[in-house]
């Protein structure tokens, strides 16, 4: 609806100044970009709505008054701003809104037009016909795996949201770099060696020798120190001491790290492909942590820095994070005693070596709410440092995934293992398929059941606001019925069946022009209205960096193509010109569904 939301603009800016000029009012002139376009809450209050409240100051009268006066002007005008009123609609005053009741032939041919000719691309252009994230460049780190863990329900969120948010700033026209730190040094990735080193070196076992996927098998180290560890406490120094030999080099050491990171990684990227999760590049903290140590010991001599009494490096950080509750300033360790890194050494070199490899506008850290307090600190320290793009750091924090039981634990090993739940989806679906007789029907139910499970949980990871906790309940996720991943499959498979069945019969899909004059029924329209909310639907979702706009968006469409669809026979409609027309209407609202559904991970599926 863009074309038709400048024209409103442009007839209700001419109004406002004409109205101003008769009351000779000296002020700027108004210009159409302040007008903002809504739509009305209710049907019959018209279909775009825009509130006089901007200019009640400017024009010193209350809002009701001025959009009463500015209808009389749109009324009495045969055209204002180079627009012809009448050929958009009714404008009406509902209180202090200039509200328009569009012609729906004209606005719905506007529409569906502009979904004919830009395809793919449409959502992608804004009201003035540009990309409204065209001049951005914005680097997005997701995932983040430590190489001791497989990724899980957790690491399912984050990537999930990462990618998510890439393409919609990539439909909204952003330049897009994706980037993943891999957390593949520290005690953690000691401890699960130094587990390794005791109970399963001695038997020579490895991954393949037990059947094992590589970062399972190094997770379940890890749970094995956790364990031990409760009744050896020195296994906590014996690490400790492990990560200094790390740090100063020695070469056996290094050989059983290589190793271990090599099987975790190798089973990360498996995952990684599984769920179509990509990267433009991969980090490693062990080649950017030594960079952040350069940059801590410049900050110490230039006194940003200063060196405890225990030997640690520090900063003082009270004014990026408040006092603490005791009033007392607050300290942050960059360094430790011993000389060894710290985690936000390794994200300082990081953040460094990635401008220096690709001047960004934005950097967007995809990270749970957990690390607000760390970003805080980040963003800080880099600032302090002299960088002036730590500006342009934006921490996108978002709330943990819990389930019914209660919440996950690494070390204890009671998380949600990312391959695990993926395979138990699959199964169901495809439990599902089979007891309904569509095994022949979808053609490979092996893969459809592993497109539904990776509908179900994507689509159900990225449907709340992404600063909110979350309840993963795999049940729900995977009901054919309801605001579910698998539902909007269901709703895209059936507008292609509808459309397969018209081409087999010879019924021809028809035109913007001749199919929007037909399609004047309240079910149409307002589904047409709704496919003409793509492209501002698709800015609003970038702007935020949330997925949930997107897909609230798409359930409400597939709800109204629902609708349409019960009260507006397509192949069993009265005339062929109506057959065609709601055809084209079919077929329109596909093309912006497989586009949405891309933007949420949800794959498209032609047969269900």
């Amino acid at each position: 609806m863009a074309d038709i939301k400048n024209d409103c603009r442009a007839i209700v800016c001419a109004a406002l100044n004409q109205f101003k000029t008769e009351k000779n009012i000296q002020a700027d002139a108004i210009s159409a970009q302040a007008i903002a376009v809504e739509t009305p809450p209710k049907p019959e209050m018209g279909d775009i709505g825009m509130p006089m409240f901007p200019f009640a100051k400017t024009l010193r009268m209350a809002p009701p008054v001025i959009a009463q006066s500015v209808v009389q002007i749109i009324q009495n005008a045969s055209e204002l701003g180079g627009v012809k009123p009448a050929s958009i609609g009714t404008f009406i005053q509902v209180g202090p809104y200039v509200n328009v009741k569009l012609n729906k032939a004209d606005a719905g041919a506007s529409i569906l037009k502009r979904i004919a000719e830009q395809g793919d691309s449409f959502g992608s252009f804004d009201d003035t016909g540009a990309k409204p994230f065209a001049d951005r460049r914005i680097m997005i780190e997701y995932s983040s795996p430590n190489t001791n863990k497989p990724l899980h329900l957790g690491h399912m969120r984050n990537d999930a949201l990462g990618e998510s948010v890439s393409r919609i700033l990539k439909k909204a026209g952003a330049e897009v770099y994706k980037v993943n730190i891999i957390n593949n040094r520290g005690i953690h990735i000691c401890k699960s060696m130094l587990a390794y080193k005791l109970f399963h070196e001695p038997k020579n076992e490895t991954p393949e020798s037990l059947g094992m996927k590589g970062d399972h098998f190094v997770g379940q180290c890890y749970v094995e120190f956790d364990k031990y560890q409760k009744e050896h406490p020195e296994a906590n120094d014996q690490a400790a001491q492990m990560l200094v030999k790390w740090e100063q080099g020695d070469p056996e050491i290094h050989k059983l790290w290589k190793q271990m990171n090599d099987w975790a990684i190798g089973g990360i990227k498996v995952t990684y492909d599984r769920t179509g999760v990509s990267f433009d590049k991969l980090y490693y903290e062990s080649e950017t942590y030594l960079k952040g140590k350069a940059e801590i010991q410049k900050g110490l001599e230039k006194g940003i820095f200063f060196k405890a009494e225990d030997g640690s490096v520090r900063i003082d950080v009270t004014e990026a994070v408040g006092a603490g509750k005791d009033e007392k300033e607050h300290e942050k360790v960059l360094l430790r005693k011993d000389g060894t890194s710290v985690y936000i050494t390794q994200d300082i070199g990081t953040a460094i070596s990635r401008h220096d490899d690709w001047a960004f506008n934005q950097l967007v850290y995809v990270v749970a709410s957990e690390q607000i307090y760390h970003f805080k600190v980040l963003f800080y320290i880099l600032r302090k440092l002299g960088f002036d793009w730590a500006e342009k750091l934006y921490h996108l924090s978002y709330g943990l995934v819990n389930l019914p039981s209660g919440r996950m634990k690494s070390r204890e090993g009671t998380v949600v293992d990312a391959d695990d739940l993926i395979d138990t989806l699959h199964a169901d679906a495809l439990t599902e398929i089979k007891a309904k007789g569509r095994e022949q029907d979808v053609g490979n139910p092996d893969d459809v059941a592993e497109k539904v499970a990776l509908a179900a949980l994507h689509y159900y990871l990225l449907q709340v606001t992404p600063i909110k906790d979350m309840l993963f309940n795999p049940q729900e996720s995977l009901s054919f019925n309801g605001n579910t991943g698998p539902y909007l499959q269901y709703m895209g498979a059936r507008i292609a069946s509808i459309l397969r069945k018209a081409q087999e019969t010879g019924v021809a899909v028809g035109t913007p022009e001749e199919s929007a004059a037909l399609l004047t029924a309240d079910a149409e329209w307002d589904l047409i209205k709704a496919l003409g909310e793509f492209p501002a639907t698709v800015a609003k979702a970038a702007g935020n960096f949330d997925p949930s706009v997107m897909t609230g968006y798409l359930y409400e469409v597939s709800k109204l193509f629902s609708k349409f669809y019960q009260q507006c026979p397509i192949l069993a409609a009265d005339s062929d010109e109506l057959k065609r027309a709601r055809l084209f209407l079919s077929q329109c609202t596909l093309t912006v569904l497989k586009s949405a559904m891309d933007m949420v991970l949800v794959p498209y599926l032609d047969k269900m």
